[in-house]
């Protein structure tokens, strides 16, 4: 049976059709609706000339184009309801504006409707509407499969519907399943950008994502009986996302957005997932941003950073554990990519042991091939779990500038729940300043939390936050803090104009052609060699 198309616009919210100047694309679309052969209640496919936009279609794809359009606060999920009233997921990690997606969608409603958002700025409204569909008819999908040599759970559905994003903007999109049950669920989709010259990227983390997944009874760290043995060894991108279904985005990332959209700096957008395809987006970026946790890399897109950095881009790290697996993605019969490959401490079981010890999926630091994530973030990933204050350091410098922050001045609860620290002998970009210097103690052991600043030959500007919650602090205390773990206002203060400081600095270009350089102190911090 073919898939639906559901296809309507959000009218007043801004979004816009297909300009007749674009034909071709445009009639295969409506041959494509037409092919579905549902009545009208289920689809619509006319396109009013109202919509159309100008020619300058490139232009509106850029998050630039979208900024001062109306938003709406009609964009969260007030019931998500039993695990089965509604779920689905995309056929595609990412796309380009204009390309097509499928979304595979089960439900025990009758039907359901669609409505994309994508996340920004917008006066305050965190999005806007840019499409909604017409109603679906909802269906019950059959259970999710487990493939017995890894554990591997997919759910398989058919596809449900398809849509085009013609006319939408770049940016990072919360498809939200609205069933007629009253119950709702996010599907997040980035439609990413190929070109970064001069813009500031951000990079989405859709593997880390999946690795904690627990749809379907198992994820990286939990088999279906709970146990860490019984996990699974590669996880699918085949199956929706567990709770809301996108709670990895919303926790660590979406603030962060939400920020960078309103500071106006020129952006684009991609996933760790394409970086590892295409490392494109990079070439002429003035920085890459990398949220708050993404932890899971594939070689190829740790080398792809690397060469950006020492080609002149500026690289920030908002999280802690960052770049800390190894992992492989593998093609199934779904599409390339699909299957992300993680064996971790089994990594003798892993298909590439020992032949291919650079393809082995376990921790970067580890053997067969050791190469301890600090090389490329300054810092390592020490400890979980752990709440403690946030200490500053160096005071005086750029980064906390109008922050009114002075040495030894502390921020309840903004280190956790995962923290990095300088280690004293690993590998390191060089020179390095280490800018936050927070005790703490962690199952039992006392230790620190560092935040780290260091440039590269290049010019390059490495900034690592070293702990977890620097996100979520940019939304502590307020309506839409969701788990701000005590942190308050103060915090979300120091933690904005920080953010605000560093992402400008960054949207100029290398930064240590035009910020002061690093101070070294590793030395007169732990009282060790640099």
């Amino acid at each position: 049976m073919r898939p639906h198309h559901a296809q309507e616009h959000a009218g007043d919210t801004g979004h816009t059709a297909k300009d007749s100047a674009h034909g071709p694309a445009r009639r295969r679309f409506l041959c494509l609706c037409a092919g579905a052969g549902l009545g009208a209640a289920a689809v619509a496919c006319d396109h009013t000339s109202a919509n159309r936009p100008s020619a300058d279609t490139d232009s509106r794809r850029r998050p630039e184009a979208d900024r001062d359009r109306p938003g709406t606060r009609d964009w969260r999920i007030g019931s998500t309801g039993p695990p089965d009233a509604v779920a689905g997921y995309t056929d595609r990690i990412s796309v380009t504006p204009g390309q097509e997606c499928g979304l595979h969608v089960s439900t025990t409603a009758s039907s359901f409707r669609v409505s994309a958002f994508r996340v920004g700025w917008y006066g305050g409204s965190h999005a806007r509407l840019v499409w909604r569909s017409r109603p679906v008819r909802g269906r019950a999908q059959p259970a999710a499969r487990t493939l017995p040599a890894t554990r591997t759970v997919r759910a398989d559905w058919p596809r449900t519907l398809a849509f085009s994003t013609e006319g939408w903007p770049e940016g990072a999109y919360l498809l939200r399943l609205d069933a007629d049950n009253g119950h709702q669920r996010y599907v997040p989709l980035i439609v990413r950008s190929t070109h970064g010259v001069g813009r500031t990227v951000l990079l989405h983390a859709p593997a880390t994502w999946q690795a904690y997944n627990r749809w379907g009874g198992s994820s990286l760290y939990n088999g279906a009986s709970g146990a860490y043995a019984t996990r699974s060894l590669a996880v699918s991108f085949d199956r929706p996302y567990d709770a809301d279904g996108a709670e990895k985005f919303l926790v660590y990332e979406w603030a962060a957005v939400v920020l960078a959209e309103r500071l106006g700096i020129p952006l684009a957008y991609t996933t760790g997932t394409d970086l590892h395809h295409d490392p494109g987006v990079l070439r002429g970026a003035t920085a890459l941003v990398c949220l708050g946790h993404d932890e899971y890399w594939t070689p190829e897109q740790r080398r792809h950073v690397a060469e950006a950095r020492d080609a002149g881009t500026n690289v920030a790290f908002l999280g802690a554990n960052t770049c800390f697996r190894r992992i492989r993605l593998e093609g199934n019969g779904a599409g390339a990519g699909r299957t992300v490959v993680c064996y971790k401490s089994s990594y003798r079981d892993d298909p590439c042991y020992p032949s291919r010890p650079a393809l082995v999926t376990t921790d970067f630091r580890q053997a067969p091939r050791a190469d301890p994530e600090s090389s490329l973030t300054g810092v390592l990933y020490e400890g979980y779990p752990v709440d403690a204050p946030y200490v500053v350091h160096a005071a005086d410098h750029w980064l906390y500038e109008g922050t009114g922050a002075h040495p030894g001045e502390s921020f309840d609860h903004l280190v956790g729940v995962e923290y990095d620290r300088v280690t004293p002998g690993s590998p390191v970009p060089a020179p390095l300043e280490i800018t936050a210097h927070s005790p703490l103690v962690c199952a039992g052991n006392r230790s620190h939390s560092n935040s780290a600043y260091c440039t590269v030959p290049s010019g390059a500007g490495v900034f690592a936050t070293g702990t977890m919650r620097w996100v979520e602090a940019l939304m502590a205390g307020t309506p839409e803090g969701g788990r701000d773990h005590g942190m308050d206002a103060r915090t979300r203060a120091f933690v904005t104009r920080t953010t605000e400081n560093l992402l400008r600095a960054f949207a100029e270009g290398p930064a240590a052609r035009h910020r002061p350089a690093p101070r070294p102190d590793t030395r007169q911090v732990y009282g060790t060699p640099e």
